[in-house]
């Protein structure tokens, strides 16, 4: 605004009713929406409230010993109801992990925390979460129905409408106004009411339903011991492959190489022509250790890598492999050496098994980094049908990847196509 100009006074006005309807908008779009939770609510509240009854009917048989018998069914019943208002909580966008069901037996059921916490939740939203519930549903309703009473009331023979909780009948055209203002009454309290009860059931459902912190702890420590004993696992394998590729081919070809080199020794002298024949089949098999030593040593951390980096050693694997290959990769900088290597291994290993096992005709490989985590896909049009049991390498990876704290998944139907999709972290 230039300098020393007042603001219009019609400008102004514009400027506050367009605040005004802002507002307004805003406070209705709340208030249906919190209406859509509050109905949610009462579906679950009226779930919550059979299973507390069949809690209660298992807990008086138990008098008899019956019971006893029910309530472990009884207690399933309780995460089945509670499992139903997580999902209503995370369509109204929270966040809730799915939690186990109770422990089988009913002593250890109830001495977990997640089943303690869960029957505290059904014991107040049928009961409380209830009432809520259908009062939010019952203000709305009551609304409408005074606010349009003065255009149907003369449907009605006189003195047999009554507005909502209220003690008079309507007669004439005030009494049909005074139900009006009524039903705008009843309007203001559901705008201003139901958005704070929708809140209070969600808060109350996000505290008693999430996972106990303590459990989150023990869960991250077994996931932190199963990663390490599949470090452990995996480091053990490799180091048992590397053993019998150096015994059983470099270590005989140097065995083959010393045995020929001594009759050679001892042939120099007796036959100079047979030596120099023994000398050359000696050299072949020195080059054939060799060469095996070379692809030992690349198995284990491939030179590509550190020479082209792992988009270049995956175009180099693309071009070697035998059935046609796409490569799209949008990482930006290195990742670790061990994370990058293991990328490189599980690229190899899927384009191995489509080029042997599913007769794919095109294999589709996508390397991205978002934040974190690198994630690989590898898809392909083959025949399907993988299974981790089989035999093709795909435990192997699994290990692999569980070393780095990664994550495999494989879909593969029967007719294809196959994807693999691995996550593997690789820091900041």
């Amino acid at each position: 605004m230039p300098q020393g100009r007042r603001p219009d006074v019609g400008e102004s006005g514009r400027t506050g009713r367009s605040r005004a309807y802002a507002r307004t908008v805003g406070a209705a779009g709340e208030a249906l929406e919190s209406l859509e939770q509050v109905a949610g609510a009462l579906v679950t509240a009226v779930l919550a409230l059979v299973v507390l009854l069949w809690l209660a009917i298992c807990a008086v048989l138990s008098i008899v010993g019956v019971g006893l018998l029910l309530l472990p069914r009884a207690l399933a019943g309780v995460h089945v109801a509670a499992d139903r208002e997580r999902l209503r909580l995370r369509r109204a966008g929270s966040e809730l992990p799915d939690l186990p069901p109770p422990p089988p037996g009913l002593r250890d059921a109830l001495a977990d925390p997640g089943t303690r916490r869960e029957l505290r939740w059904l014991l107040g939203h049928a009961t409380g979460g209830l009432l809520l519930a259908g009062l939010g549903l019952l203000l709305p309703v009551s609304a409408l129905r005074d606010i349009t009473l003065p255009l149907w009331w003369r449907a009605f023979p006189d003195g047999s409408v009554t507005p909502t909780l209220s003690f008079w009948t309507v007669h004439d055209g005030w009494g049909a106004l005074a139900a009006l203002l009524l039903g705008l009454g009843w309007l203001a309290l559901s705008v201003g009411l139901t958005p704070v009860m929708a809140r209070w059931m969600v808060r109350r459902g996000l505290r008693l339903l999430s996972a106990d912190p303590t459990a989150d702890l023990t869960l991250r420590v077994a996931q932190l011991s199963a990663t390490r004993a599949a470090a452990l696992d995996a480091h053990a394998t490799e180091l048992r492959r590397i053993e019998r590729a150096l015994h059983d081919g470099t270590q005989n070809r140097l065995v083959a190489v010393t045995v020929l080199l001594g009759a050679a020794r001892r042939a120099a002298q007796r036959d100079p022509v047979a030596a120099d024949g023994i000398l050359e089949k000696a050299q072949a098999a020195a080059e054939d250790a060799l060469a095996e030593l070379r692809v030992v040593a690349r198995s284990i951390l491939p030179p590509v890598l550190a020479d082209r980096g792992l988009e270049g050693a995956l175009h180099g694997l693309a071009t070697t492999s035998a059935v046609p290959c796409t490569v799209t990769v949008d990482v930006e900088g290195r990742c670790a050496a061990a994370v990058e290597a293991t990328a490189y291994f599980v690229v190899a290993e899927a384009l191995t098994n489509a080029s042997r096992h599913s007769g794919a005709s095109h294999v589709d490989v996508e390397l991205r980094r978002t934040g974190d985590l690198l994630r690989l896909r590898v898809i392909d049009d083959g025949a399907g049908g993988a299974d981790e049991d089989a035999g093709t390498g795909i435990a192997g990876m699994r290990r692999r990847i569980a070393a780095l704290d990664g994550t495999l998944s494989l879909t593969s139907p029967v007719g294809g196509p196959t994807t693999l999709e691995v996550e593997l972290p690789c820091g900041s």
